[in-house]
């Protein structure tokens, strides 16, 4: 007997149905807005996660030397891929480039409540628009895709923020500009609520501001809790931070025109602790706070393609990682159903399987979605039926060489028990008159 190893799952069929639902929620929602589905490799060079983050990543990456000789990598994750994709036929591809794929991760961490070694997530990506109307459309997908497995405003928000305001912001309240390390700042505002203040302001410190500066500078971040307290921090950062702070309204103001903007708040504490993200960052979080981690988030990353060596393409996307919305979703009550359903058992007694398999195929054929069993055991009719009960039949059908001779099906409805017989010609009904059941014979 072999164990699983560690952070990796197994899903059997109930819990498999219910994500396959979630899965075609946030797909479907991604789709009615144009994004197009793409598969990628489970493999990349591992040179280009050292190129992107240094050495110190290959700690966290399923690592190892081919057959070849080559350096590869289980990819921990879809934005490097997709830059390499565009970058690889970038001058073909029509702009703007709107991307969609669900796949696992793998990145070898510490096993915690919604965090695994392989992990899912729906990477959805714009390449090719600066526009605040592509940061808007990403947020009104997510939106959409949340709404639509039946949550609402009252379960979640999205904060927004910008890391030029938070990068501008650092280096103008600097007594030395240049002694600053912008990004190792934003980094610290990332951890901000993971670590107590004195380390927070410790990391500030290391970042290049002195414990009085880092203390005004948070809190200038933290007393923004809407639109019209950017002033503050537009008149403390300069022209740098003036830029950025229009973008962002820009973006709310669109994100309202798109039906995203009720879900919006901003919150300059966001930062998202990627160098590679450029301008407007968000994270969804459960508004009760029982999630006490982010959902997930997303953000703009204008330079990673050419850094790949691809033209200038700005880029703004987001990744809803699975298991983290299942902890949202069952904590709001809306996580599907993980029960099997089955609309039809076709139960076949005596020498009876070529006419039953013939029913069941004319069941299959009534709905794209109708799901129809038989027997494929040489089981009994008593053994048939338990199954039947066992899968949540919903109709059973008995197909026996006694209701044959008289021309008939009896039709079995599993809930009450009820049961009754239907002319062989009347039953399944001609296609399109729907899921024929119990009561419409009774």
């Amino acid at each position: 007997m072999y164990d699983g190893l560690k952070g990796f799952r197994d899903f059997y069929p109930g819990e498999q149905s219910a994500r396959r639902e979630v899965t075609d929620a946030i797909e479907d929602a991604a789709s009615r807005y144009g994004f197009r589905e793409i598969a990628t490799p489970a493999l990349e060079r591992t040179e280009m996660y050292v190129d992107k983050s240094g050495e110190e990543i290959v700690e966290e990456l399923y690592a190892f030397e081919d057959k070849g000789g080559r350096g590869v990598a289980m990819t921990p994750e879809l934005t490097p891929t997709v830059a390499r994709m565009v970058v690889a036929k970038g001058q073909e591809l029509s702009k703007p480039i709107k991307w969609v794929s669900t796949r696992p991760f793998w990145r070898y961490e510490q096993v915690q409540q919604g965090r695994f070694r392989e992990f899912y997530q729906t990477n959805i990506d714009v390449f090719g628009s600066s526009a605040p109307e592509a940061d808007a459309e990403v947020l009104a997908v997510a939106a959409d895709a949340l709404t639509d497995l039946g949550l609402t405003g009252d379960d979640f928000e999205f904060r927004v923020s910008h890391r030029d305001i938070l990068g501008g912001l650092v280096r103008a309240l600097a007594d030395d500009p240049d002694a600053v390390d912008a990004e190792a700042a934003i980094r610290a505002v990332d951890k901000r609520a993971k670590v107590d203040d004195g380390e927070y302001l410790g990391l500030l410190s290391d970042a290049g501001l002195d414990r009085a500066t880092a203390r005004e500078f948070d809190d200038l971040i933290s007393d923004v809790d809407s639109p019209a307290d950017l002033d503050a921090v537009a008149d403390a950062g300069g022209e740098e931070v003036e830029s950025a702070v229009e973008n962002l309204r820009n973006v709310l103001a669109a994100a309202d025109d798109f039906g995203a903007g009720e879900f919006c708040e901003v919150s300059l504490t966001t930062a998202r602790g990627l160098d590679y993200y450029t301008g407007v960052v968000f994270e969804c979080f459960d508004s009760t706070g029982e999630v006490s981690r982010s959902v997930f988030g997303g953000g703009r990353y204008d330079d990673l393609i050419e850094s790949f060596g691809g033209q200038p393409t700005p880029a703004v996307g987001v990744a809803p990682g699975h298991a983290t919305l299942k902890l949202l979703c069952q904590r709001a009550g809306v996580w599907p159903d993980e029960e099997l359903s089955t609309d039809y058992y076709v139960l076949s007694v005596g020498d009876t399987r070529g006419e039953a398999a013939a029913l069941a195929r004319d069941l299959r054929a009534l709905d794209d979605g109708v799901v129809v069993e038989s027997d494929v055991s040489g089981r009994s009719f008593g053994a048939q039926l338990g199954y039947a009960d066992s899968i949540n039949a919903e109709t059973v059908v008995v197909v026996g060489e006694r209701d044959l001779e008289n021309g008939e099906y009896t039709v079995k409805d599993m809930a009450s028990g009820d049961e009754t017989t239907v002319p062989v010609e009347e039953f399944p009904p001609e296609e399109g008159s729907g899921l024929p059941t119990y009561e419409d014979y009774e």
